[in-house]
């Protein structure tokens, strides 16, 4: 049976760092395309060397990750690193399979006849394909203490908990979600102006608007419901060609891919067809309350089975789960429901179709969108909603909790239309709920469509903020917030 050669792994080395032989970038490709506005957060963490720990990048498919790697490359190139002492290696390619990190390093070594005391960059794309790379990556960073060790991967809570359990004190993890709603807007060259006047704090909230220019909503919604279609995917908002046929490339190229591969290579999952299904039906039911007593008597699948699968598909980064609290704001010791979001809202549309702003999938798309610009943030684990059924019932679509005090900070009821104000009992849970738990009014956001500003419900005055405004201000202001605690300029 024939082998593959050292010689053949070699040819492939050169074929993906051409930046050795001479040429001094990186391939078109990845130059060209716009930064995520982590870029700058990314690029720290990544020259830092006074510390000896590997950086793990970790997030869903065809958020940027690769480009994002090689656009850090182009830093590298530009600011005097060494052609030969860069290194990038997608551990998915079939010449290098079976091989530990370690072996493709020393090829690497023997390849440019480089020291290994040298201060090298080793980057290692898609590295959740190697078993127990964790291990080996430890390894290495014990082993090179003056190379820097970068890794990437798509299965984002595998990824991490890995890093957790056996990186400790030796690696950093980065996450890298989907595109906000305020990066896709930066990627398509929209006006922000007057949007950005009205950021305030990183919670989303209003900020000093006294010189904001005029709003379009109109048009910004219309920006809205494209994101939510494909916005999500860098690669979308560039592509005609893919916004015309978001089914087949989102399905073929992100979804099923994780679904068909990634998962059962992971996890040894046996019926993937069960998995799709259940999949299929969280994503229709995206930000919607479910049950694994339901699911379970719907589907024939045992509930344990259920709760494995779910654990997976978080694991994969395609939903996220949120936890039910009471009136009180206490959370279940017995949790019977709870809502599961797609982590990033264009998912939807490539499973059933593009959505139409007047159409019955757009509140609960809406919903998702403004839950999944958390993502970018460790406040996504204090999110919570609340639903009870004592006296009249009510329920709130997003609640704040304080880490010490587990008292609600905020909430927010969304709504993609403009009754609200109008039909004021549609919001006697939320103000019920902010009564009970001391929640002062000035904290709360209810969404709309078009409207904007302080209206009187019933006795209570109550802030209505569009919701393609509040999914931009609470995108922008957590990125912002991020990259100011870290003192990195996001244009830089």
């Amino acid at each position: 049976m024939l082998q593959v050669s050292d010689k053949e792994r070699k040819n492939r080395l050169k074929l993906d760092n051409p930046w050795w032989s001479g040429e001094p970038q990186v391939a078109v490709s990845y130059r060209d395309k716009p930064r995520r506005q982590y870029f700058a957060l990314f690029r720290r963490l990544a020259i830092e060397r006074s510390v000896n720990r590997a950086l793990v990048l970790m997030g869903p498919r065809r958020v940027g990750k690769t480009v994002m790697l090689h656009q850090f490359i182009q830093h590298l190139l530009e600011t005097g690193t060494p052609p030969r002492h860069i290194l990038f290696v997608s551990i998915d390619t079939p010449l290098y399979s079976g091989l530990a990190l370690e072996s493709l390093l020393e090829l690497y070594l023997e390849l440019q006849a480089i020291d290994r005391d040298s201060a090298l960059t080793v980057i290692f794309d898609e590295v959740q394909y190697l078993p127990k790379w964790e291990v080996h990556l430890k390894s290495l960073v014990d082993t090179y203490p003056s190379s820097k060790f970068i890794v990437s991967g798509s299965a984002a809570a595998a990824l991490k908990l890995a890093s957790l359990e056996s990186g400790a004190g030796r690696f950093t993890d980065f996450m890298l979600p989907p595109l906000t709603f305020s990066e896709y807007l930066d990627f398509i060259g929209y006006d922000v102006r007057a949007l950005q006047a009205r950021s305030g704090a990183g919670d989303g909230t209003y900020g000093d608007r006294a010189a904001a220019p005029q709003l379009d909503i109109v048009g910004l919604n219309e920006r809205f419901i494209e994101y939510l279609n494909y916005g999500g995917y860098p690669e979308a908002v560039f592509s005609p060609e893919i916004q015309a046929n978001c089914e087949q490339y989102l399905r073929s190229d992100i979804i099923d891919k994780v679904l068909l591969r990634d998962l059962p290579t992971l996890y040894g999952i046996q019926d993937i067809q069960e998995l799709n299904r259940l999949f299929t039906t969280l994503a229709y039911n995206t930000g919607q309350e479910v049950s694994l007593e339901k699911l379970s008597s719907d589907s024939g699948v045992a509930k344990n089975t259920l709760r494995r699968y779910i654990e997976y598909l978080e694991a994969a980064f395609l939903v996220r789960r949120v936890e039910r609290v009471d009136m009180n704001a206490r959370r279940f010791k017995r949790a019977h429901g709870f809502k599961v979001y797609l982590t990033n809202p264009s998912m939807r549309a490539a499973l059933f179709g593009k959505i139409d702003p007047d159409g019955p999938a757009a509140p609960a798309l809406a919903e998702t969108a403004l839950f999944s610009q958390w993502l970018h943030s460790e406040m996504v684990r204090q999110l919570y909603y609340s639903r009870w059924d004592k006296g009249k019932g009510g329920e709130v679509d997003m609640v704040l909790l304080d880490n010490l005090t587990f008292q609600p900070r905020w909430c927010i009821e969304v709504k993609w239309s403009d009754k609200a104000a109008n039909a004021y009992r549609k919001l006697d849970g939320l103000l019920d709920f902010c009564q009970k738990n001391d929640v002062p009014l000035h904290d709360v956001v209810v969404t709309s469509r078009l409207q904007e500003g302080l209206q009187t419900v019933g006795e209570h005055e109550l802030r209505f903020v569009p919701t393609a405004v509040q999914v931009y201000l609470v995108g922008y202001n957590l990125v912002r917030q991020v990259l100011e605690d870290d003192a990195v300029d996001r244009y830089d």
